[in-house]
């Protein structure tokens, strides 16, 4: 039995964390409790591990990986990413569909399965790629495994937008997993980009990212998807929101009896768009971030519960990638290794972020046995505290090495991770969902 005490620990229920303990055997947690720890539990523990008052909370979900293992490995790969987010204290990830060839059957969602049971830490799971001809297989997944299905309505990297009315309107009719949706209009894209070569012709700086990927691109297409979800009753999760005007068209309020939900991504709240002239191409990624008053609205809407999860769109890219201009720049910036003590670092209230990176993604997409330390569920924790540094590039485990982050100040930092009970060098497990 593993014994972890001396711990300010975030219990499911406390507004704070509290000075308490945990106890676990094999991948799960048998006991917890307030104040010291018994002394027949001391007794019987085969390893002991004084957190000397540091934090302990629910492994951080990220629903919103892009490893990009099939296909892209010179970029990223499963081991490499898991082990990046296993040391931000990241325990179990969903990836995304847009790898090389996309998760668009169930043979390539089995391959990847594959990958990550053979290389990767970390609890995992792969969302489905909707297109314009796969929904007979949308309709008939094992969605005890499969934790949804990926729409893209606009283009983003990997070309998966789904082409045509019809298409659209027959996934929120007849698939009743939760459809995750990038939400930008190619339209209001494309004459944004006609706009902007008008003005400042063919050569255009990353700067005017925000407003090539515009505030109305994402909000036309956040009015369709609910629209459409409304009428037919659909799962609908918004994907990195990044407008107030999106926030304004969600509800507040818990997680639970939620159809539409919402995810913010840390770039969208640590960044703004005056931020190009520092950060550059490092903070270009779709949807772009928007001016300050977006940021400062996205912050609130997470607190107010219109925004219902942090997931960091983490989209590893070699530094070669992110050179030239506003077209040439690939869009994506990895994340995974740095969320969480950025969100501790923002927000300072580990019970509240505990509540958006891990509580709620798992009662979101109903992932069995995770998400917070109660009796009987999977050990997964994580062990913070308080700690000022300045993040280099050299701390990078991703694959890619570098960060955004890079430069800036983090005011918590992560001690020690366990994935199912265990230090996060054994395989990890896939995700099982309600």
């Amino acid at each position: 039995m593993l014994l972890i005490h001396n711990a300010q620990v975030v219990f499911p229920s406390s507004e704070a964390p509290l000075l308490g303990y945990v106890a676990i055997e094999g991948e799960r947690i048998i006991r917890t409790g307030q104040g010291p720890a018994p002394a027949e539990l001391t007794g019987e523990a085969t390893e002991v591990v004084d957190a000397c008052g540091a934090t302990l909370m629910p492994g951080a979900i990220d629903c919103h990986v892009h490893f990009r293992e099939p296909g892209l490995i010179h970029k990223a790969t499963m081991a490499s990413e898991s082990r990046a987010a296993a040391a931000g204290g990241v325990t179990s990830w969903i990836d995304m569909p847009n790898t090389i060839p996309p998760t668009t059957t169930l043979e390539a969602w089995e391959e990847k399965n594959r990958i990550a049971a053979a290389s990767a830490v970390g609890n995992y799971a792969f969302f489905m790629g909707a297109t314009s001809d796969n929904l007979g297989l949308l309709r008939s997944l094992p969605f005890d495994r499969v934790p949804g299905v990926k729409l893209f309505m606009g283009q983003s990297t990997g070309n998966m937008a789904v082409e045509g009315n019809g298409a659209v309107e027959a996934i929120f009719a007849e698939v009743e997993a939760p459809i995750v949706v990038h939400a930008e209009d190619d339209t209001v894209i494309a004459a944004n980009l006609q706009r902007l070569r008008a003005e400042f012709g063919e050569e255009l700086p990353v700067s005017l990212h925000s407003r090539l990927r515009s505030v109305e691109a994402c909000v036309r297409a956040s009015e369709r998807a609910m629209e459409l979800a409304s009428r037919y009753g659909s799962r609908l999760h918004l994907a990195h929101v990044s407008t107030a005007d999106e926030c304004a068209l969600l509800d507040a309020g818990p997680v639970a009896g939620k159809r539409i939900t919402a995810e913010v991504s840390p770039h969208h709240l640590w960044w703004c768009s005056d931020d190009y002239k520092r950060r550059g191409a490092r903070i270009k990624m779709n949807p772009a971030v928007k001016g300050p008053e977006h940021r400062e609205r996205l912050r609130s809407a997470l607190v107010e519960g219109r925004l219902d999860m942090v997931a960091t769109d983490h989209a590893p890219h070699l530094p070669a990638d992110k050179a030239g201009d506003l077209l040439k720049a690939a869009s994506g910036s990895p994340m995974v290794q740095f969320s969480l003590p950025a969100m501790l670092t923002l927000y300072d209230n580990p019970a509240f972020v505990a509540r958006k990176m891990a509580q709620a993604p798992a009662e979101l997409f109903g992932i069995r046995g995770r998400g917070s330390i109660a009796e009987g569920y999977y050990a997964d924790l994580v062990l913070v505290e308080r700690h000022d540094r300045i993040v280099q590039d050299s701390d990078v485990l991703s694959l890619c090495g570098w960060t955004p982050m890079a430069g800036e100040h983090l005011g918590w930092r992560v001690l020690r991770t366990w994935i199912n009970g265990a230090a996060p060098e054994a395989p990890g497990r896939p995700l099982e969902f309600a």
